[in-house]
């Protein structure tokens, strides 16, 4: 099973990496790895779990032994963060209503075969940097690239003659009744 790896550091940076390491599974929701069960390249690092998730979109939390899905009740934490949709049809100041606490599916804390996703936070850094191994990634777009080129002059176009057309004069009909009158009259008002 390939492990799409979001690996983290202190600066903010995130770096990411798919691996078919066998060594995570098994370890717990907070728990450490060395870098060398993560990638053989990532020799020296150490890492702490922060969360992972699973290929229906479950993400794992303590609360819930074992590999399987589960229900927890949930208060304002991970996996719930606002109200939920249908929780009345008026607009409310706050999106926390106070003491709102919900049973939602989750993950074990364990990490299986189901897992996709790893979220792994840097405690330890090795001999090499993260940045030199990864360098394709978190790029400082360079302006080295943006050149200005000269202003390139607009081509001339040929000017095209127009035609004009001869104007039709609109003759007016005799009006026979009064009716047909007031109904012209209000027309040529507009």
């Amino acid at each position: 099973m390939v492990f799409k790896i979001n690996i983290s550091t202190k600066e903010g940076k995130t770096f990411h990496l798919e691996s078919e390491s066998q060594g995570l599974i098994g370890k717990e929701l907070n728990g450490n790895v060395s870098g060398n069960e993560v990638s053989p390249d990532l020799q020296g690092y150490e890492f702490q779990i922060t969360g992972t998730s699973d290929k229906a979109g479950f993400s794992s939390l303590e609360q819930i032994e074992g590999t399987g899905l589960g229900k927890a009740l949930l208060s304002y934490e991970k996996g719930m963060k606002k109200r939920p949709k249908r929780e009345g049809k008026w607009k409310r100041s706050k999106n926390r209503p106070k003491g709102l606490r919900l049973r939602k599916t989750a993950r074990g804390k364990v990490i299986s075969e189901d897992i996709i996703q790893i979220n792994l936070k840097t405690l330890k850094e090795g001999a090499k940097k993260l940045s030199e191994m990864f360098p394709e990634q978190n790029k400082v777009p360079s302006e080295e690239g943006k050149e200005s080129k000269p202003a390139e002059t607009p081509k001339e176009k040929p000017v095209e003659e127009k035609k004009e057309e001869p104007v039709k004069e609109e003759k007016e009909e005799e009006i026979t009744t009064s009716k047909e009158w007031q109904i012209v009259s209000f027309i040529k008002e507009k």
